[in-house]
């Protein structure tokens, strides 16, 4: 159930206070990223598509920091 502070389920995902610093780094911008799409379009099986393709794709933001390769 969304709230004031979480008004979408999916921004849960979203959040990186409890990482690291370098990957706190790479999870921010996709933190604000999520909150304006939240923010700006209506709550529609679309929404949830695009925050679940940024999810996707912040994953693969913190993989790439994790990467030892």
């Amino acid at each position: 159930m969304p709230t004031p502070d979480m008004p979408d389920r999916m921004l849960q995902w979203f959040t990186y206070d409890h990482l690291p610093e370098p990957l706190k780094n790479a999870s921010a911008p996709f933190c604000n990223l999520a909150r304006v799409v939240v923010e700006t379009y209506p709550m529609n099986a679309e929404r949830t598509v695009c925050l679940r393709k940024l999810l996707e794709a912040k994953d693969a933001a913190v993989r790439a920091v994790l990467d030892k390769g």
